[in-house]
């Protein structure tokens, strides 16, 4: 009997022995990669120093949440890149002789031009609507008119009241006929029942997933997802902006409400715009390339907005959205107004907003006081010191949950789209945003800035400073954690 224990004791070393350098191998070898592939210095000596010590915590980690390239996308998106392409040039052929380009952009919209890769357009019709009662409405009426196809993207759906008058409505319109591709993020929509999606497919509605976890390289990661929300109809109309599908947009959350919300109605050129990363995103998810109306039309006579749309995600070459926030700040000559209900930017963007403050630019940051993600909300008030410090004000939304993402810069560029201001949409997610050059839109901006700023009180980095010191602890242990939020 002693002699059987005994073996079975030997064996147990043997196996965590063998574990134990099974870990610290693979956490060398990732340790590396870590180290070739990480964009920031910081990211690669966190994940090193972590990979290397304590192996078995980290290395799964690094599998979920290490890599900040999307593999296989870029490399699928080429296989089909001369068509994909011929439909781009067949927009920018047309949209050039019916006069919808800007022909001598400004420099800023040339190099925002030439970092998308699609042309700003002119003579488009835009709307504000503000929060769910407006949103929806105008949505289902759209999803109603359609007579050729729908294309509808959302990072969330929800099986709830709202969410099966959605999917009403997508199945109505299937059954008259119309073609309806629906694309969803399976991260964001993880309680989204199986059934709500089979009733679709049975309706004749198209459904995929946009498989971020497609590829061997990226089944284990969770760190990439399509946080776009973008309804398209015939070519003819575009819906974009920061609402998901789900009762709490139409104020119906148990805690935060009401809830604030925005999106954007485009008619003209700039739908076509819109369509591109589209069809980029169902061709990885699916394989199929979409046949689309790629001819674009004229909004409303009179119409007149410039509009430039910005599909932005880990799988560009350049850091779209991170480098698009910067230009604007570095861009901005009296007046920067940011809302974003996620506040956790990095360190260059903290110092390009502490320069415009500097040389006299009215810098405004709008976020909730109540946020529904604990480690955002005690990560964000980090910033204000700093920020403050250099005459940057931070203002709380005080009146339900403030989740729309815009920003005002001057009298006449504003910016509505998904991206928040933080590490996530910088470089990890999929997002969308939609820029526009008018200074009728920026006073309707203004106007919704405005009526925000009453509902909000002006921060300070003494309400922190007077917190218990477990309180000021977790804030800044927070604050280490801010690029995985």
């Amino acid at each position: 009997m002693n002699t059987s224990r005994s073996s079975i004791r030997r064996h147990k070393k043997r196996f965590v022995a063998l574990f134990v350098l099974l870990a610290h191998v693979a956490g060398a070898l990732a340790s590396v990669q870590a180290v070739m592939e990480s964009r920031t210095a910081q990211g690669a000596i966190a994940w090193a120093v972590s990979l290397n010590t304590v192996p078995y915590v980290a290395v799964p980690a690094y599998l979920a949440f290490g890599r900040d390239r999307f593999e296989g996308y870029v490399k699928k998106r080429r296989e089909k890149l001369e068509e994909t392409n011929s439909y781009i040039r067949q927009f920018i052929l047309e949209a050039r002789a019916k006069g919808f380009l800007v022909e001598e952009p400004p420099e800023r919209t040339a190099l925002l031009e030439r970092l998308v890769k699609i042309p700003a357009t002119i003579g488009n019709d835009l709307e504000l609507l503000i929060n769910g009662d407006m949103f929806f409405p105008s949505l289902f009426e759209g999803l109603n008119n359609a007579e050729e196809y729908l294309l509808a993207q959302f990072y969330i759906v929800r099986d709830d009241a709202l969410g099966r008058e959605f999917q009403h409505h997508l199945m109505e319109a299937a059954a008259r006929g119309v073609r309806v591709y629906f694309l969803y993020d399976e991260i964001g929509c993880y309680l989204l029942p199986g059934s709500y999606l089979e009733t679709l497919r049975e309706a004749g509605v198209v459904v995929h997933a946009f498989n971020s976890t497609l590829g061997r390289v990226n089944r284990f990661q969770i760190n990439f997802r399509n946080h776009r929300k973008v309804v398209v109809a015939d070519g003819r109309v575009a819906w974009v902006g920061s609402a998901n599908v789900g009762d709490e947009y139409m104020h119906k959350h148990p805690r935060l409400t009401p809830w604030r919300d925005l999106m954007l109605k485009v008619t003209g050129p700039a739908v076509q715009s819109i369509q591109i990363p589209f069809l980029e995103d169902w061709f990885w998810a699916s394989g199929d390339l979409l046949e689309l109306e790629w001819t674009p039309q004229a909004a409303r006579s009179g119409a007149s907005h410039t509009v430039l749309c910005l599909p932005t995600g880990p799988a560009d070459r350049f850091e779209t959205c991170a480098l698009y926030f910067l230009n604007a700040i570095h861009s901005a000559r009296h007046r920067l107004w940011i809302a974003s209900p996620y506040f956790v930017p990095d360190e260059q963007i903290v110092s390009a907003l502490q320069l415009a403050a500097l040389r006299g630019v009215d810098v405004c940051i709008l976020v909730p006081d109540d946020c529904d993600h604990l480690l955002v909300r005690l990560s964000g008030w980090s910033y204000v010191a700093p920020l403050e410090a250099a005459g940057v004000k931070v203002y709380r939304h005080t009146n339900g949950f403030l989740h729309h993402k815009a920003m005002l810069m001057d009298d006449h560029v504003s910016a509505i789209g998904t991206p928040n201001f933080d590490n996530r949409s910088f470089r990890l997610n999929f997002e969308i945003l939609m820029e526009i050059r008018d200074v009728h839109m920026a006073k309707e901006i203004e106007q919704m800035f405005l009526e925000d700023f009453a509902d909000a009180r002006l921060s300070s980095a003494s309400e922190l400073e007077a917190r218990r010191f477990p309180v000021r602890f977790a804030v800044r242990v927070a604050r280490l954690l801010s690029p995985l939020q």
